[in-house]
Protein backbone atom coordinates (compact mmCIF):
# COMPACT_ATOMS: atom_id res chain seq x y z
CA UNK A 1 0.00 0.00 0.00
CA UNK A 2 1.48 3.34 -1.12
CA UNK A 3 0.26 6.31 1.01
CA UNK A 4 -0.71 9.46 0.50
CA UNK A 5 0.72 12.45 1.47
CA UNK A 6 -1.77 13.52 4.20
CA UNK A 7 -1.66 9.97 5.40
CA UNK A 8 2.10 9.83 5.72
CA UNK A 9 2.14 12.50 7.89
CA UNK A 10 -0.87 11.13 10.08
CA UNK A 11 1.53 8.00 10.05
CA UNK A 12 4.89 9.54 10.74
CA UNK A 13 3.14 10.49 14.49
CA UNK A 14 1.67 7.13 14.66
CA UNK A 15 5.51 5.75 14.15
CA UNK A 16 6.56 8.37 17.00
CA UNK A 17 4.44 7.63 19.10
CA UNK A 18 4.17 3.84 19.05
CA UNK A 19 8.30 3.41 18.81
CA UNK A 20 8.19 5.86 21.79
CA UNK A 21 6.04 4.39 24.17
CA UNK A 22 7.30 0.98 23.98
CA UNK A 23 11.07 2.13 24.42
CA UNK A 24 10.78 3.85 27.15
CA UNK A 25 8.93 1.24 29.01
CA UNK A 26 11.53 -1.70 27.60
CA UNK A 27 14.52 0.85 29.34
CA UNK A 28 12.55 2.40 32.21
CA UNK A 29 13.33 6.00 30.65
CA UNK A 30 11.48 9.45 31.54
CA UNK A 31 11.03 12.02 29.10
CA UNK A 32 12.92 15.34 29.65
CA UNK A 33 12.76 18.66 28.40
CA UNK A 34 16.16 19.01 25.93
CA UNK A 35 17.78 22.47 24.68
CA UNK A 36 17.98 23.78 21.32
CA UNK A 37 20.95 25.62 21.68
CA UNK A 38 23.86 25.58 24.32
CA UNK A 39 26.62 27.94 25.78
CA UNK A 40 29.75 27.86 23.88
CA UNK A 41 33.20 26.39 24.97
CA UNK A 42 32.44 24.18 27.57
CA UNK A 43 32.95 20.92 25.57
CA UNK A 44 29.37 20.01 25.63
CA UNK A 45 28.55 20.19 21.85
CA UNK A 46 28.87 17.00 20.22
CA UNK A 47 31.50 18.38 17.44
CA UNK A 48 30.73 14.39 15.64
CA UNK A 49 34.47 14.30 15.84
CA UNK A 50 34.75 17.70 14.00
CA UNK A 51 33.21 17.08 10.72
CA UNK A 52 30.36 19.49 11.44
CA UNK A 53 30.58 23.24 12.12
CA UNK A 54 27.98 24.63 14.28
CA UNK A 55 25.25 27.15 13.90
CA UNK A 56 25.99 29.83 16.23
CA UNK A 57 24.73 33.40 17.99
CA UNK A 58 24.66 35.66 20.07
CA UNK A 59 22.19 36.51 23.12
CA UNK A 60 22.42 40.28 23.70
CA UNK A 61 20.74 40.18 27.18
CA UNK A 62 22.73 36.77 28.29
CA UNK A 63 26.10 38.56 27.07
CA UNK A 64 27.53 35.57 25.15
CA UNK A 65 27.52 33.18 22.50
CA UNK A 66 25.57 29.99 21.89
CA UNK A 67 25.25 27.19 19.40
CA UNK A 68 22.36 24.90 17.79
CA UNK A 69 23.29 21.46 19.19
CA UNK A 70 24.14 18.50 17.13
CA UNK A 71 23.41 15.87 19.22
CA UNK A 72 23.16 15.76 23.12
CA UNK A 73 25.40 13.17 23.55
CA UNK A 74 27.30 14.79 26.29
CA UNK A 75 24.72 16.86 27.67
CA UNK A 76 21.67 13.95 28.95
CA UNK A 77 25.08 12.74 30.64
CA UNK A 78 25.59 15.72 32.68
CA UNK A 79 21.73 15.80 32.96
CA UNK A 80 21.59 12.27 35.31
CA UNK A 81 23.56 13.66 37.78
CA UNK A 82 21.48 16.97 37.88
CA UNK A 83 18.40 15.22 37.47
CA UNK A 84 19.74 12.63 40.38
CA UNK A 85 18.63 9.81 38.64
CA UNK A 86 19.03 6.47 39.73
CA UNK A 87 21.21 3.42 38.53
CA UNK A 88 19.35 1.05 35.54
CA UNK A 89 17.27 4.06 34.67
CA UNK A 90 17.39 7.07 32.39
CA UNK A 91 16.20 9.99 30.39
CA UNK A 92 15.32 10.50 27.05
CA UNK A 93 13.89 13.25 24.91
CA UNK A 94 13.27 14.84 21.28
CA UNK A 95 16.36 16.24 20.08
CA UNK A 96 16.06 18.60 17.23
CA UNK A 97 19.39 19.67 15.25
CA UNK A 98 20.90 21.48 12.75
CA UNK A 99 24.09 20.26 11.23
CA UNK A 100 25.10 22.57 7.81
CA UNK A 101 27.75 20.87 6.84
CA UNK A 102 26.14 17.62 6.05
CA UNK A 103 26.57 16.16 2.89
CA UNK A 104 22.95 16.06 1.44
CA UNK A 105 21.31 12.48 0.05
CA UNK A 106 18.45 10.26 0.18
CA UNK A 107 18.92 9.30 3.93
CA UNK A 108 20.59 12.78 5.20
CA UNK A 109 19.48 16.44 5.36
CA UNK A 110 20.78 19.26 7.59
CA UNK A 111 18.09 18.76 10.06
CA UNK A 112 18.62 16.02 12.22
CA UNK A 113 15.24 14.87 14.68
CA UNK A 114 16.05 11.67 17.22
CA UNK A 115 15.23 10.32 20.46
CA UNK A 116 18.52 11.45 22.75
CA UNK A 117 18.43 8.28 25.76
CA UNK A 118 20.99 8.04 28.41
CA UNK A 119 20.86 5.68 31.40
CA UNK A 120 22.65 5.08 34.55
CA UNK A 121 24.64 2.80 35.10
CA UNK A 122 27.32 0.81 37.60
CA UNK A 123 30.45 0.36 36.41
CA UNK A 124 30.48 -3.48 36.36
CA UNK A 125 27.69 -3.05 33.66
CA UNK A 126 30.95 -1.30 31.16
CA UNK A 127 30.43 -4.39 29.06
CA UNK A 128 29.77 -6.39 26.00
CA UNK A 129 27.48 -8.48 27.52
CA UNK A 130 25.45 -5.15 29.15
CA UNK A 131 25.54 -3.46 25.83
CA UNK A 132 24.60 -6.37 23.96
CA UNK A 133 21.56 -6.73 26.31
CA UNK A 134 20.40 -3.04 25.95
CA UNK A 135 20.77 -3.39 21.92
CA UNK A 136 18.25 -6.21 22.36
CA UNK A 137 15.61 -4.36 24.03
CA UNK A 138 16.16 -1.45 21.66
CA UNK A 139 15.58 -4.17 18.48
CA UNK A 140 12.07 -5.91 19.88
CA UNK A 141 11.22 -2.40 20.31
CA UNK A 142 11.79 -2.04 16.73
CA UNK A 143 10.23 -5.97 16.12
CA UNK A 144 6.94 -4.52 17.96
CA UNK A 145 6.81 -1.38 16.41
CA UNK A 146 7.07 -2.72 12.88
CA UNK A 147 4.28 -5.20 13.49
CA UNK A 148 2.05 -2.88 14.39
CA UNK A 149 2.52 0.17 11.59
CA UNK A 150 2.43 -2.69 8.87
CA UNK A 151 -0.93 -4.03 10.45
CA UNK A 152 -2.35 -0.22 10.61
CA UNK A 153 -0.54 0.80 6.95
CA UNK A 154 -1.00 -2.80 5.13
CA UNK A 155 2.75 -2.38 4.34
CA UNK A 156 4.98 -5.52 4.13
CA UNK A 157 8.05 -4.62 2.54
CA UNK A 158 10.38 -4.14 5.74
CA UNK A 159 10.74 -7.71 7.03
CA UNK A 160 12.98 -7.81 9.80
CA UNK A 161 14.70 -11.57 11.49
CA UNK A 162 13.72 -12.06 14.64
CA UNK A 163 17.05 -11.59 16.27
CA UNK A 164 19.78 -8.77 15.64
CA UNK A 165 23.43 -10.01 14.30
CA UNK A 166 26.26 -8.78 16.97
CA UNK A 167 29.74 -8.35 14.38
CA UNK A 168 32.96 -6.32 15.56
CA UNK A 169 34.03 -3.51 13.04
CA UNK A 170 37.52 -5.58 13.32
CA UNK A 171 35.64 -9.25 12.53
CA UNK A 172 33.95 -7.43 9.45
CA UNK A 173 37.11 -5.98 8.07
CA UNK A 174 38.66 -9.64 8.18
CA UNK A 175 35.90 -10.99 6.18
CA UNK A 176 35.41 -8.34 3.40
CA UNK A 177 38.95 -6.61 3.64
CA UNK A 178 39.48 -5.36 -0.48
CA UNK A 179 35.71 -3.76 0.69
CA UNK A 180 35.38 0.03 1.79
CA UNK A 181 33.56 0.29 5.40
CA UNK A 182 30.09 1.06 3.44
CA UNK A 183 30.64 -1.68 1.17
CA UNK A 184 31.01 -4.54 3.87
CA UNK A 185 27.88 -2.86 5.85
CA UNK A 186 25.99 -3.50 2.75
CA UNK A 187 26.88 -6.95 2.55
CA UNK A 188 26.25 -7.75 6.06
CA UNK A 189 22.84 -5.87 6.31
CA UNK A 190 21.35 -8.14 3.32
CA UNK A 191 23.13 -11.16 4.81
CA UNK A 192 21.64 -10.87 7.94
CA UNK A 193 18.86 -8.28 7.93
CA UNK A 194 19.88 -6.64 11.05
CA UNK A 195 23.41 -5.94 12.54
CA UNK A 196 24.25 -4.48 15.93
CA UNK A 197 28.10 -3.44 14.76
CA UNK A 198 30.53 -2.86 17.61
CA UNK A 199 33.77 -1.02 17.94
CA UNK A 200 32.87 2.43 15.73
CA UNK A 201 35.94 4.31 15.97
CA UNK A 202 38.40 2.32 17.10
CA UNK A 203 41.06 2.36 14.19
CA UNK A 204 41.33 -0.99 11.75
CA UNK A 205 44.46 -2.16 10.14
CA UNK A 206 44.57 -0.02 7.59
CA UNK A 207 44.64 2.82 10.36
CA UNK A 208 41.12 4.18 9.86
CA UNK A 209 38.17 3.58 12.02
CA UNK A 210 35.09 1.84 10.32
CA UNK A 211 33.43 5.02 11.33
CA UNK A 212 33.90 8.18 12.54
CA UNK A 213 33.49 8.56 16.42
CA UNK A 214 34.29 11.49 19.18
CA UNK A 215 36.75 10.43 21.44
CA UNK A 216 35.09 11.66 24.46
CA UNK A 217 31.72 10.15 24.47
CA UNK A 218 31.51 6.88 23.25
CA UNK A 219 34.01 4.35 24.37
CA UNK A 220 35.70 2.20 21.40
CA UNK A 221 38.77 1.80 22.48
CA UNK A 222 38.56 -1.10 25.59
CA UNK A 223 39.45 -4.45 24.46
CA UNK A 224 36.94 -6.95 24.70
CA UNK A 225 38.48 -10.70 23.76
CA UNK A 226 40.28 -10.21 20.45
CA UNK A 227 38.28 -7.11 19.66
CA UNK A 228 37.91 -3.14 20.75
CA UNK A 229 35.06 -0.89 21.89
CA UNK A 230 31.58 -0.77 23.71
CA UNK A 231 29.35 1.09 21.19
CA UNK A 232 28.16 0.77 18.01
CA UNK A 233 25.60 0.86 15.19
CA UNK A 234 22.36 -0.59 14.62
CA UNK A 235 22.06 -1.41 11.28
CA UNK A 236 19.13 -2.58 8.82
CA UNK A 237 18.68 -3.68 5.64
CA UNK A 238 16.16 -1.26 3.52
CA UNK A 239 14.28 -3.25 0.94
CA UNK A 240 12.94 -0.12 -0.46
CA UNK A 241 16.16 1.66 -1.28
CA UNK A 242 18.21 -1.65 -1.37
CA UNK A 243 20.99 -0.71 0.92
CA UNK A 244 21.76 -0.83 4.47
CA UNK A 245 20.08 1.80 6.50
CA UNK A 246 21.35 3.48 10.25
CA UNK A 247 18.87 3.63 12.37
CA UNK A 248 20.50 4.34 15.58
CA UNK A 249 24.15 5.21 17.34
CA UNK A 250 24.61 4.50 20.88
CA UNK A 251 27.14 2.80 23.86
CA UNK A 252 28.76 2.65 27.08
CA UNK A 253 29.88 6.17 27.72
CA UNK A 254 34.07 6.97 28.41
CA UNK A 255 35.22 6.63 32.31
CA UNK A 256 38.17 8.27 32.99
CA UNK A 257 40.38 5.76 31.99
CA UNK A 258 38.70 5.32 28.18
CA UNK A 259 38.73 9.25 28.29
CA UNK A 260 42.04 9.79 28.33
CA UNK A 261 43.26 6.40 26.26
CA UNK A 262 41.46 7.83 23.45
CA UNK A 263 42.16 11.27 23.81
CA UNK A 264 46.04 10.12 23.07
CA UNK A 265 45.05 7.82 20.55
CA UNK A 266 43.40 10.83 18.57
CA UNK A 267 45.67 13.60 19.87
CA UNK A 268 42.80 15.76 21.60
CA UNK A 269 42.95 18.03 24.29
CA UNK A 270 40.80 17.00 27.67
CA UNK A 271 40.42 20.54 28.97
CA UNK A 272 36.80 21.46 28.85
CA UNK A 273 34.31 21.81 31.56
CA UNK A 274 32.59 18.31 30.61
CA UNK A 275 36.05 16.86 30.63
CA UNK A 276 36.52 17.43 34.02
CA UNK A 277 33.31 15.92 34.92
CA UNK A 278 34.54 12.71 33.37
CA UNK A 279 37.89 12.71 34.96
CA UNK A 280 36.56 13.84 38.11
CA UNK A 281 33.73 11.25 38.44
CA UNK A 282 31.47 14.18 38.89
CA UNK A 283 28.55 12.60 36.40
CA UNK A 284 27.47 9.02 36.22
CA UNK A 285 28.89 6.20 34.45
CA UNK A 286 26.02 5.63 31.54
CA UNK A 287 25.15 3.99 28.15
CA UNK A 288 23.05 6.28 25.78
CA UNK A 289 23.17 6.98 22.01
CA UNK A 290 20.40 8.60 19.61
CA UNK A 291 17.41 6.34 17.45
CA UNK A 292 16.68 9.03 14.41
CA UNK A 293 12.47 9.71 14.16
CA UNK A 294 12.82 10.60 10.66
CA UNK A 295 15.05 7.44 9.55
CA UNK A 296 12.59 5.34 11.86
CA UNK A 297 9.62 6.98 9.93
CA UNK A 298 11.31 6.38 6.39
CA UNK A 299 12.35 2.53 7.10
CA UNK A 300 8.80 1.88 8.68
CA UNK A 301 6.83 3.49 6.14
CA UNK A 302 8.57 2.01 2.97
CA UNK A 303 9.70 5.35 1.74
CA UNK A 304 12.78 6.00 -0.67
CA UNK A 305 13.91 9.50 0.68
CA UNK A 306 13.95 11.00 4.13
CA UNK A 307 12.08 14.05 2.58
CA UNK A 308 9.12 12.45 2.31
CA UNK A 309 8.60 11.94 6.38
CA UNK A 310 10.27 15.28 7.52
CA UNK A 311 10.51 18.81 6.19
CA UNK A 312 14.41 20.57 5.02
CA UNK A 313 16.21 22.20 2.65
CA UNK A 314 16.90 20.19 -0.71
CA UNK A 315 19.34 21.63 -3.81
CA UNK A 316 17.39 22.24 -7.03
CA UNK A 317 18.49 19.12 -9.02
CA UNK A 318 17.18 16.74 -5.47
CA UNK A 319 13.91 18.57 -6.40
CA UNK A 320 13.95 17.77 -9.87
CA UNK A 321 15.02 14.17 -9.33
CA UNK A 322 12.22 13.25 -7.37
CA UNK A 323 10.22 14.72 -9.10
CA UNK A 324 11.08 12.56 -11.85
CA UNK A 325 10.92 9.14 -9.63
CA UNK A 326 7.52 10.72 -8.31
CA UNK A 327 8.56 11.21 -4.92
CA UNK A 328 7.16 14.29 -3.18
CA UNK A 329 8.98 15.86 -0.69
CA UNK A 330 7.05 17.56 2.31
Amino acid sequence: MSLSVLETQQAIKTVKTEFETIFSDKLNLFRVSAPKFIKMNTGIQDDLANTCNSVQFHIKDCGYDVEIVHSLAKWKRISLQKYNIPAYTGIYTDMDAIRKDEKLDFMHSIYVDQWDWEMHINSCDRTEAFLRNIVCLIYMTLLETNAKIQEKYHLTRQQLPKEIKFIHSEELEEMYPSLTSKERENLIAKKYGAVFLIGIGYPLKDGAPHDLRAFDYDDWSTLNGNFHGLNGDIIVWNEVTQCSFEISSMGIRVDKTALMKQAEMTNSNINTQYHNYVLDNVIPLSIGGGIGQSRLAMFLLEKRHIGEVQVSEWSESVIDECQRQNIQLL
